[in-house]
């Protein structure tokens, strides 16, 4: 019970101490980034599920139902469908050499991406969902897009910083497509010194490479393959359809899996500019040759017998 001070219309006033702990506690709930349906505040009362309890100043409650209806789905198909229309988008984006995973009729998060990637090449709005007009147009796709770098070599990368897209080639003939993030441009700082995050459009190739989660400065990265200095590519769990990493190339982590693989040690990289500037393509490196071996020379016997030299010793006659 609290006793003592009354404010002026004559009800009991709470201690200073018991409202500084309700801001506080109030505080720490609006700040939690978590999500989910928190107001953000105290509840003095336990709520019903199903109803909302208003306070009235003369003390007494009133119950109101609760109105609130249900949203009705997003059109088209999207994470959580699963069937033959989701087995069929799957396999000509497949077809196509977009990597939506494993086709197995679950419209998983590879899947998803598998749409994005399709959705920005296209030009339309990257969402991930595939309503009927995505359905539609991949379904009227008749080819896969052109490459940048045509002399790039057999077996090269190609990252779009335009349309955010990355085209894996081998044996000279596209592979897969990836959404991917790239630098978003912004000013950070780290390790002492500021920069923006810039992906830096050229020519490179890929020189080191590590397995499993490596830890830098500004996050982790999962299986990166390095070709600009500190810049990788490397799996995320977060690849969204805009530019969003501090100049990293994320691609999803489900193609991160086994893109290492594809891209070993001097694989070429060639990222495009987003004014849609095309790198050059890199010399190939000369051909490996092993030296002729060399037999020891034959060295022919003399035909004249060697001179034969004598010493006389002084004062020695010799006879014949």
């Amino acid at each position: 019970m609290v006793s003592g001070r009354t404010s002026s219309d004559g009800r009991p006033r709470l201690p200073a101490v018991l409202v500084g702990a309700a801001l506080v506690l109030g505080g720490l709930a609006a700040c939690n980034s978590g999500g989910g349906d928190d107001a953000g505040g105290l509840s003095i009362a336990a709520q019903v599920p199903g109803e909302v309890t208003t306070s009235t100043s003369t003390s007494t409650t009133t119950t109101v139902a609760d109105t609130a209806t249900t949203e009705a789905p997003p059109p088209g198909l999207g994470p959580g469908s699963e069937g033959p229309e989701v087995m069929a988008l799957e396999q000509k984006l497949d077809s196509l050499r977009y990597d939506v995973g494993s086709v197995d009729g679950a419209y998983d998060k590879d899947t998803a991406y598998g749409v994005t990637a399709f959705q920005k090449i296209a030009g339309s709005d990257p969402t991930g969902r595939a309503t009927d007009e995505v359905v539609a147009a991949v379904n009227s796709a008749g080819s896969s897009p052109a490459a940048l770098v045509p002399g790039g070599g057999a077996d090269r990368v190609e990252v779009d910083l335009a349309r955010q897209v990355l085209f894996l080639y081998q044996g000279d003939s596209l592979y897969k497509i990836l959404t991917v993030s790239s630098g978003n441009g912004e000013r950070f700082c780290s390790e002492g010194w500021c920069r923006r995050a810039i992906t830096n459009p050229g020519s490179f190739k890929v020189y080191r490479q590590a397995q499993g989660w490596e830890k830098g400065p500004l996050g982790s990265l999962y299986n990166p393959a390095y070709f600009d200095g500190g810049i990788a590519i490397h799996g995320a769990t977060s690849v969204p359809a805009s530019p969003a990493s501090h100049g990293c190339v994320r691609i999803p982590m489900g193609a991160a899996e086994w893109f290492p693989d594809y891209a070993p040690l001097g694989t070429p990289v060639y990222v495009a500019g987003t004014d849609g500037s095309i790198p050059p393509p890199l010399p190939e490196d000369p051909p490996v040759t092993e030296p002729p071996e060399l037999e020891p020379p034959v060295t022919a016997p003399p035909t004249t017998a060697p001179a034969v030299t004598t010493t006389t010793a002084p004062g020695i006659r010799l006879f014949k």
